[in-house]
């Protein structure tokens, strides 16, 4: 999604704290069990799976518990049925966002994320309501140690990567802590934004 890798960079800037790291293996173990579901075991002919075991990687999420993960959700019979969904919703500062979601029930994740939205200062809108605003494009992932943000940037605005929302002061603090909210709910795999929150502003928020 054109909006989500600088979310993404912006996100990875802050210090998480470890009992994070919970939650966000276990979104990683739904989604590769969800997709291992749908498509079968083999990452070379499932690319859901193949997409879900790269996110794991890319949490460091151990080889071990990939692999159980895989074999849970490609096991036959019992087990929890997952359903994708998306929401879309406006958020502070005049941006837009995208919220994709796994659930075993619709209606607890679309009372859930309302309430996130109205809470942060935004509101949850109709499917279609910013989806124009965004395009699904190819991922890449980049080693943190191997290229500078701002040269990362460069690059991807040079290669036709799409220009955002700049988000400032009140409008910028308001907006981070929607997204940590929607982030922090376990029914949510990933959040876009078309937003764009300069570094100074960064610093300011600390």
């Amino acid at each position: 999604m054109a909006g989500h890798s600088k979310w993404a960079n912006i996100r990875h800037r802050k210090e998480r704290q470890d009992n994070k790291k919970g939650k966000i293996w276990s979104k990683c173990s739904k989604a590769i069990m969800a997709a291992a579901r749908a498509g079968g075991p083999d990452p070379d002919t499932n690319l859901g799976l193949r997409y879900a075991i790269d996110e794991a990687k890319y949490a460091n999420m151990p080889k071990d518990t990939i692999k159980r993960a895989i074999e849970k959700g490609a096991g036959a019979g019992a087990g929890e049925d997952w359903s994708e969904v998306v929401y879309e919703g406006y958020a502070p500062g005049g941006t837009a966002i995208i919220v994709d979601a796994l659930t075993d029930n619709k209606n607890r994740t679309v009372s859930e994320v309302r309430n996130i939205f109205n809470k942060g200062g935004g509101n949850l809108g109709n499917s279609g309501s910013v989806a124009f605003l965004f395009e699904t494009k190819g991922r890449i992932l980049v080693p943190a140690d191997k290229i500078t943000e701002d040269e990362l940037m460069e690059k991807a605005l040079e290669a036709g990567a799409d220009d955002q929302v700049e988000v400032r002061g009140d409008d910028a603090r308001k907006l981070m802590n929607l997204i940590e909210a929607l982030e922090d709910n376990d029914d949510v795999q990933k959040v876009h934004t078309n937003a764009s929150i300069p570094d100074e502003e960064l610093s300011n928020l600390g």
